[in-house]
């Protein structure tokens, strides 16, 4: 049996892992070499990367809260798209945020390399090495030394600002679009990865308290914050430091606080850039490293990845894995050019996450019940697919070449490994069946079932008696108009074969009953309900009649509840009576119940639907 992770994160922590993992080489490196690009509207390039990441981070707060599982976007992509996509995904998400976190790490050792004198390589080593133990400790711990690297950070920049506004010169900012308007554009594609964290918190979201609530929420505060704190930032940057010395510095946030605060200022903000980095290496590792654990239960990788640690059920593995990859690319690898790669990546991943949505939404899958809805669907969606796609062909075709490479390798590894044993129904499927078939023909339910599990895990959702019964009762489809009379004739052979009764006896008792009182109790809805002489022998059959069954008075039912009580559980049979009047009482429940596709459908209509539970 699959142990599930702690959830242990919450709103706060949300915050703080997106927050930490976006202000790092995106605000403390990149600003200068962005402003030798696009000049001032360098500031709008970051404004517009933020609004381009905003219908994605909407379209995985719904995605994210509907599936809350380890691994974030590419479960989710897994699910709508397939095992080939899927590990597409998986492999690129993972290997954008391991990147980033290793830049990270080489920009920790830049600054300590500066005060120790020791080479830069072993000390982002040391720092990697260090990460990777405090995550095998626990996210707990992780997300705790989060918050306050982030708090920190974000108060020594909002000092940095409130403190070098009153000597910005305004000259600096004149021709704003000293490059042309259209290098706006690119740069901001430049600059993209700058919000990459925003990706890497959906991955915690099987560790997270009420993701519901906390995902949607923490991504979005993070976002709208973020965006702010760069554009405040480098407006107060470009204000205080010569334009020709701005786009040559690799050091911009401390140059800047050299000019209006001399050094003690620079020494408080060479030490937030270093929490910055800091934060954003711990986030790199956490989020990181639930790819390899998603990807594996998904058998797209070995079962190795899954193996939790039985102390702090931590993925001690894909961490390690992880950690790994990181001291590699720190040793070995041209970080410029693979940041670069990791950009591109990342927009691809966006452009699939509103995919994903709209393939979700449009494949009508019941158990699919996000607790956040990304409002102004599709429009929202389609904007974000074509701005990601117009960033994509502003970075240039040697970058769109790299990264197409990198993704063949991601599709090779599916037909050498995970072709043979991956098997995983998609939205896609569910989509193309509503288009081209009336039948089941396309698709299982087992995409069904796997949604409907992780609801009901989401939600805490108790199995009480009748939850149970319900997982295990019959479920029957009526073709054709039936007589009340035929029809109990008809399931009193199933129910007799269950129960160990003679149909006869069953037959009988359900006739009575509806000569005693009709057990219609509204239109379009029965509950013939009965008790037998047993000791335990609660069953109920869920019958969709579409054409209908005619009780007496010509009254025609669709939704028939059938129970079959036991005479030593007649407080059982009112509870279960009670629940099913609660279920059908739902405004929604007859179009719903009209409307599914098949007995799973049915199934998990009853199964998600809120009442009170025992």
């Amino acid at each position: 049996m699959e142990r599930g992770l702690k959830k242990e994160l919450t709103l706060i922590d949300i915050f703080c892992v997106a927050t930490g993992a976006m202000i790092s080489s995106g605000l403390f490196i990149l600003p200068g070499l962005a402003f030798a690009k696009a000049g001032p509207a360098v500031i709008l390039s970051y404004i517009i990367a933020g609004i381009f990441c905003l219908p994605t981070i909407l379209s995985m707060a719904e995605l994210t809260t509907a599936m809350p599982k380890a691994g974030g976007d590419y479960f989710y992509i897994m699910r709508g798209f397939g095992p080939l996509l899927g590990t597409v995904a998986g492999f690129s998400t993972w290997f954008s945020l391991s990147l980033k976190g290793a830049f990270a790490l080489i920009g920790m050792g830049a600054y300590l390399s500066l005060i120790t004198n020791m080479p830069l390589e072993l000390i982002a080593l040391l720092c990697c090495i260090f990460f990777i133990a405090l995550n095998l400790i626990g996210v707990k711990e992780a997300g705790r030394f989060q918050v306050f690297l982030v708090l920190g950070l974000l108060g020594i920049l909002l000092a940095y600002v409130l403190w070098g506004i009153k000597t910005v010169n305004f000259g600096n900012f004149s021709p704003f679009f000293s490059k042309g308007f259209n290098t706006m554009f690119g740069t901001a594609s430049f600059v993209f990865i700058s919000y990459g964290g925003l990706t890497k918190v959906v991955a915690l979201a099987e560790e997270t308290k009420d993701p519901g609530r906390n995902l949607p929420l923490g991504v979005i505060l993070s976002l709208g914050v973020t965006a702010i704190f760069y554009a405040l930032v480098i407006f107060v940057t470009i204000g205080v430091l010569n334009p020709e010395n701005l786009k040559e510095t690799l050091t911009p946030i401390s140059d800047g606080a050299g000019v209006f605060g001399g050094n003690i200022l620079k020494i408080i903000i060479s030490i937030g850039a270093f929490l910055a980095f800091i934060s954003t290496a711990n986030a790199g590792i956490m989020t990181a490293s639930r790819y390899p654990l998603g990807m594996s239960r998904d058998k797209l990788l070995p079962a190795v990845f899954q193996k939790l640690s039985s102390k702090f059920k931590t993925p001690y593995i894909a961490i390690l894995f992880t950690g790994f990859f990181m001291i590699s690319a720190i040793l070995f690898f041209r970080l410029e050019l693979l940041i670069k790669i990791a950009s591109s990546v990342l927009i691809l991943l966006y452009i699939f996450a509103n995919l994903t949505l709209i393939l979700f939404r449009e494949s009508k899958i019941v158990s699919y019940r996000p607790k956040f809805r990304a409002p102004f669907y599709p429009y929202l969606q389609i904007f974000g697919i074509l701005g990601g796609g117009f960033l994509l062909i502003e970075m240039g075709s040697s970058i769109v070449f790299l990264t197409v490479g990198f993704l063949l390798l991601g599709f090779t590894w599916y037909k050498i490994y995970a072709q043979k044993r991956a098997s995983q129904d998609s939205a896609l499927i569910y989509v193309l069946e509503n288009l081209v078939s009336k039948n089941k023909e396309l698709t299982s339910d087992n995409l069904l079932a796997e949604l409907k599990d992780i609801v009901i895990q989401r939600d805490e959702v108790v199995r009480d008696k009748f939850h149970k019964l319900i997982e295990q009762a019959n479920i029957m489809d009526v073709e054709g108009i039936l007589k009340a009379e035929d029809f109990f004739r008809g399931i009193s052979d199933v129910l007799g074969e269950e129960l160990n009764l003679k149909p006869r006896v069953i037959f009988e008792k359900l006739m009575e009953r509806e000569k005693e009182s009709s057990t219609v109790i509204r239109k379009g809805m029965a509950i013939p309900h009965i008790v037998v002489e047993s000791k335990s022998a609660s069953k109920v059959l869920l019958v969709r009649a579409k054409a209908g069954i005619v009780f007496p008075l010509d009254e025609i039912v669709h939704a028939v509840f059938v129970l079959v009580g036991s005479s030593g559980e007649r407080v059982l049979h009112l509870k279960i009576l009670a629940a099913i009047a609660q279920v059908v009482q739902n405004p929604e429940f007859d179009r719903k119940w009209m409307e599914a596709k098949n007995e799973e459908e049915l199934r998990s209509i009853i199964l998600l639907a809120e009442r009170k539970r025992a």
